[in-house]
């Protein structure tokens, strides 16, 4: 896919002194042949697109000082795209024009910001038989918008149609984002876009294209294979003019960045661009809104996850930049991972995703830290796919790599989930342990939970990240399939602080309580009650700390009476040494099912009858389509 901003049209506008031949070169263009009688002014000439080499409309103006008052002229210069100025080249004074009068004029007229590529035209070359280029340079010098000088003739039509298609291609393809005239060499904006799709090219991760990476980015890039001699010589160009371009018969990101700078200085500027738009950047060398951000529309109680294309691309990626394949990217890897993205977007690792001892991502905690992205930030994911390469690498937009779930209502309605990501919100009173709750279902052992600044005790101080809670997340298995379960603290200050919508809205809730604290109970009943005993969110109770005696909860009703009379499941005792998984099993469980949990609830927390249920319950279901299926048969 390329996204290219560039004009719909052209504008080209020609100026320079009377007499030099400015209107016998747009005659020319459109008749093809040479009137000695001309007027002193053309009309404008529209090309329509498909007779021009870039396939878009161009309008041709003509300027007569005769005809037009300064403030037209200045008007035609706002208007165009590109300035053609022109001079005769057995007529040194009209050169001297150029840089004396016409290019301070065309300066005064355009915005310091906004400069437009001009382009120096010595016309009737018929009547000698020199070059007066090495004339222009001095100019060219000092206006670093001249993009280019052309030599032609109106008379012989040399170089005729050339002018007017390099006129286009200083517009369409730009010299100056991509080159400094100045210093010979690519600008650091056009580096950094070349270094980025070397890497995204460079598909082993080993720092070098081989053959194959090469004619896999010629293709997606030009539509085109690239002969084996071709590419023999285009190495050999490499080899003999810079050293370090050529490495183990690959191309190294030095030789590839040299290529593009003798393209512009060989004026194939086009091929450059050509390769920057085909990755997404607009002639500010930005990449484009419409690159970075798929249009995805997630209607009204859907989700957004990613799909199996989504999963197998960043798979792909994470066995790329582990380069020493001991699935985990540490420090190193994980930035050079993002070494081609504006930075690193995630942080604290340690507490959000599974990872090894030392911190380090392995593929389970890199999966879970994308789903939780594409959960929560949609938008994100797409910039930061998009500046991965999946565009390219895949031909096609983000939207692929991103699945939307059915609505919730329909998953009620069917008493089934159909996602594969469930959002687990973490309820309770200050210090109840609510973060060793949370850092359990990663694996941090007891001792190394740290209270966070500012929290209370208890097995982990309570969190805030400025959004309304903290998020870890990690994998389950629900009768043997893989499922994401995503655990948000919800940071309380008081008892009395009344919960959002936001806070509210899950798939399941846990709702914790100190069982040592007598008072701790009280305020998740009060909670259960308000916001949760009339909506269909399942709702499990656990009591944390559990190696402790617990006290007599000063309360109307003890836990155990409490969930009986609503027809919750018994509550959950935890551990914190212990780092017990059916907790987290028993979420996710009823995140899947949430119409069933008053089946659950009668499992009195018996693992063998709680997994008979979790059977029963999928075989209904299987029996049910099979049962759609074999009615659906009868009818053909």
């Amino acid at each position: 896919m390329v996204y290219e901003t560039v004009p719909r049209t052209v504008r080209i506008i020609l100026l320079g002194e009377p007499g030099v031949g400015k209107t016998s070169l747009i005659l020319s263009l459109v008749t093809e042949e040479f009137t000695e009688h001309v007027p002193p002014k053309a009309e404008e000439i529209t090309i329509p697109a498909d007779v021009t080499p870039e396939q878009v409309p161009t309008n041709i103006v003509d300027v007569c000082l005769a005809e037009q008052s300064i403030e037209q002229v200045a008007e035609e210069i706002e208007k165009a795209h590109v300035i053609c100025i022109v001079f005769s080249v057995d007529k040194q004074e009209t050169l001297d024009k150029i840089a004396t009068y016409w290019l301070p004029f065309v300066r005064d007229n355009c915005p310091d910001d906004c400069r437009k590529p001009v382009i120096l035209v010595g016309n009737k070359i018929d009547l000698i038989d020199y070059s007066v280029i090495d004339n222009i340079w001095d100019i060219a010098e000092e206006y670093p918008e001249v993009d280019r000088c052309i030599e032609c003739s109106a008379k012989t039509l040399t170089n005729v149609s050339e002018m007017f298609y390099n006129a286009q291609k200083a517009v369409l393809h730009p010299i100056g984002p991509i080159y400094s005239i100045e210093e010979q060499e690519l600008t650091e904006r056009c580096k950094k876009a070349l270094s980025r799709i070397f890497k995204i090219c460079d598909l082993d991760g080993d720092g070098l294209l081989d053959d194959y990476e090469i004619t896999v980015f010629q293709k997606k890039c030009f539509d085109t294979p690239l002969q084996l001699q071709v590419l023999d010589e285009v190495k050999s160009v490499i080899a003999q003019n810079i050293a370090g371009g050529i490495e183990n018969e690959c191309i190294t990101m030095k030789g590839f960045i040299f290529l593009h700078c003798l393209f512009i200085q060989r004026g194939r500027n086009e091929t450059t661009w050509t390769v920057l738009r085909k990755f997404g950047y607009d002639e500010g060398l930005e990449l484009t809104h419409s690159y970075l951000y798929a249009n995805i529309k997630v209607p009204v109680g859907c989700t957004t996850e990613l799909s199996y294309k989504g999963q197998q691309f960043l798979t792909q990626l994470f066995e790329k930049y582990d380069r020493d394949k001991d699935g985990m990217l540490n420090p190193t890897e994980l930035k050079n991972v993002f070494s081609c993205c504006p930075r690193v977007p995630w942080h604290n690792l340690r507490y959000t995703v599974p990872t090894n001892d030392k911190g380090f991502l392995t593929l389970q905690g890199w999966m879970c830290r994308w789903t939780l992205m594409t959960l929560l930030d949609l938008q994100n994911t797409s910039a930061y796919l998009a500046y991965l390469g999946y565009n390219f690498l895949e031909n096609e937009s983000q939207k692929t790599a991103i699945h939307i779930t059915r609505e919730k209502k329909v998953d009620l309605a069917k008493k089934q989930s159909s996602r594969n990501v469930y959002q687990c919100h973490v309820i309770g009173p200050r210090a109840c342990g609510k973060t060793s709750i949370c850092r359990s279902f990663l694996g941090i052992a007891h001792k190394k939970i740290k209270a966070h600044a500012g929290g209370g005790g208890g097995g982990g101080g309570e969190r805030g990240d400025g959004q309304g809670g903290e998020w870890c997340i990690s994998t389950v298995a629900v009768y043997g399939q893989e499922k994401y379960l995503a655990l948000r603290e919800i940071p309380i200050a008081r008892a009395s602080d009344p919960l959002q919508p936001h806070e509210v809205n899950c798939d399941v809730a846990c709702l914790v309580y100190d069982l040592a604290a007598p008072r701790s109970f009280e305020y998740i009943a009060r909670i259960y009650i308000k916001y949760f005993a009339e909506s269909h969110i399942p709702v499990l109770i656990v009591g944390t700390k559990g190696e402790a005696a617990g006290a007599r909860q000063e309360y109307i009703l003890q836990p155990d009476v409490f969930c009986a009379k609503y027809q919750l499941l018994p509550p959950q005792l935890f551990h914190v040494g212990e780092n017990k998984n059916d907790i987290f099993v028993k979420l996710a469980t009823m995140a899947a099912f949430p119409r069933h949990l008053k089946q659950f609830a009668r499992l009195a927390g018996d693992n063998s009858c709680w997994w008979k249920a979790g059977v029963g319950v999928a075989a209904a279901t299987i029996m049910g389509l099979l049962l759609i299926r074999m009615l659906s048969f009868q009818r053909r």
